[in-house]
């Protein structure tokens, strides 16, 4: 079963074969016993593609939730339901991992000798189901879904740019003065071709011309600070470029509201000690330090 999810989830038997370091030959043969096990086919071969016949289908979701169950039966034996140990996986954005989730971890580790974490830190949304994720740190509202979520903090989307870019270009007052200016895309976060201000019915999209686009923060705020155009990112990512001056930020009174940010789990019942420890460790810690580090809100606008 376990060889049969990990070759629908690898997309073909070579490269479940390289995953599992196992021979392609030896892997072939353990499928096709299976299927003669079964007396009924459940992958469809081709030289460029591999596809799950209707049995198939759900014969891997059950196999995913046998697989889950004795996963489970394992944790249990080897004490993670007793104290807390094992191995955490858990995943973070690039920059707020490294700035904020990172230090915490640091911590935790210190706390519990017996638990090992595989911290990921990408900038991608990670299903915490399929690519069996313990914790992850989300930013941005969560569309309605299964799993738990624990609210730590909240953080702002800013535009800035370099003085002298300022000084050469002007500052912009309005959303609408973008037109006129150059502008970098973060790819993960905005549209290279409209930025949108605002929230709900006052949601407005403004056309703005990208004369770079970066798929990451530490990309785009380099090419700010060098005078390449306006920016928008999250507060967190630009904190120490506003802190040295190397970057200003403009348009406050037109910024949306701030993002929420979100540790989120699977839910599990009942819920490994393990992970019941990091979420108890870690949740209070990135609160305090999103305070602590959450800039100061934008003025009200005047009239």
């Amino acid at each position: 079963m376990a060889i049969l999810v990990a070759v629908v989830d690898a997309g073909s038997l070579s490269a479940a074969a390289r995953e599992l370091d196992m021979p392609l030959a030896t892997l072939s043969r353990k499928v096709n016993a299976l299927e003669a096990h079964l007396k009924t086919r459940l992958l469809l071969r081709t030289t460029r593609q591999l596809s799950l016949t209707e049995a198939g289908v759900s014969y891997v979701a059950a196999c995913r939730r046998i697989l889950e169950e004795v996963g489970e039966a394992e944790r249990a034996a080897m004490g993670e339901y007793v104290q807390p140990r094992g191995e955490l996986t858990i995943t973070a954005p690039v920059v707020f991992g490294r700035l904020h989730v990172v230090p915490v971890v640091a911590e935790f580790l210190a706390q519990y000798p017996e638990i090992d974490i595989d911290l990921m830190l990408t900038d991608r949304v990670v299903h915490l189901m399929d690519e069996h994720v313990d914790a992850a740190l989300r930013i941005g509202e969560l569309p309605d879904s299964n799993l738990m979520a624990l609210g730590v903090g909240t953080v702002r989307r800013v535009i800035c740019a370099s003085p002298a870019y300022l000084e050469t270009h002007g500052v912009p007052t309005k959303p609408r003065d973008l037109a006129a200016h150059q502008c970098i895309s973060f790819e993960v976060l905005e549209s290279k071709r409209a930025w949108v201000f605002g929230t709900g019915k006052a949601e407005v999209s403004v056309a703005v011309h990208s004369r770079l686009s970066v798929n990451t923060a530490e990309g785009a705020i380099d090419a700010a600070i060098l005078g390449v155009g306006l920016i928008r990112i999250l507060s967190y990512q630009a904190a120490a470029a506003l802190r040295d001056g190397s970057l200003r930020v403009v348009l406050e009174d037109f910024e949306s509201a701030p993002l929420p940010i979100h540790l989120v789990h699977k839910g599990q019942a009942p819920l490994p000690l393990k992970l019941r420890a990091f979420l108890d460790f870690a949740a209070p810690r990135l609160r305090a330090r999103a305070e602590r580090h959450r800039p100061l809100p934008p003025p009200a606008r005047a009239g």
